[in-house]
């Protein structure tokens, strides 16, 4: 629950790999609190004298959060948009936490072409995202949402295919699946509450300027 100081800023933060390169971005300029922590008990860490209180979120949930003004503002991964399409300004790519959304299947079930693929089951944390893939390439799939250990469904028949996100491709090859399609490229947000960014224009704008020159100072080192 956001605090009523109409000046305090509250920001949201991911659980999990975004977590800390995120914080250490906003920390560079101050945007900080004592004892935030992606395992901190605190529901909400508050820097008074800032004037900025940070919550920390499950990915998934973080951008209803930002949309429903619990927090002004957010960073969050393109996949988890892409997913969750919620009605938030996106004011920044971050340029950091790059992964792919990929098509996978097991060696075995390599086919010449995707259409080929029609008519198979495909387990998934991202049933949005694969559903308009499919759709826009005219194959129908049933579609099974999990939440966790995707590249397990393959392996115990619960789907033929997975579609997940990837970073190196170590895990899909640990348990011997390929890489058939890429479905989108996706890379760290920063968003914006759409009321928020027009109260509190100054603030965000301002972040955002800060977090843009610092992207131009790292690709220039």
């Amino acid at each position: 629950m956001t605090s009523p100081d109409k000046d305090m800023l509250t920001i949201a933060l991911p659980k999990g790999k975004l977590f800390q390169p995120a914080a250490d971005r906003l920390a560079r300029f101050g945007y900080t609190a004592e004892g935030l922590s992606e395992n901190s008990r605190k529901l909400v860490i508050v820097n008074e004298t800032k004037k900025i209180q940070f919550i920390i979120t499950k990915p998934m949930d973080l951008p209803t959060y930002v949309e429903y003004g619990a927090a002004d503002i957010g960073i969050i991964g393109k996949d988890v948009l892409l997913e969750e399409s919620k009605d938030v300004y996106e004011l920044l790519d971050m340029k950091f936490g790059l992964c792919r959304l990929m098509l996978a299947v097991p060696a075995a079930l390599r086919r010449e072409k995707l259409s080929d693929y029609a008519h198979l089951r495909v387990a998934t944390k991202y049933p949005r995202v694969a559903e308009q893939f499919f759709l826009n390439n005219g194959i129908q799939m049933e579609i099974i949402k999990l939440n966790g250990s995707i590249e397990l469904a393959p392996m115990v028949g619960l789907a033929e295919m997975i579609v997940d996100i990837v970073e190196t491709g170590r895990t899909l090859k640990e348990n011997h699946l390929l890489e058939v399609a890429n479905l989108h490229r996706a890379t760290a947000r920063f968003i914006a509450n759409r009321v928020s960014f027009k109260m509190k224009f100054e603030r965000i704008h301002q972040m955002v300027e800060e977090l843009r020159t610092l992207q131009e100072e790292e690709s220039q080192s």
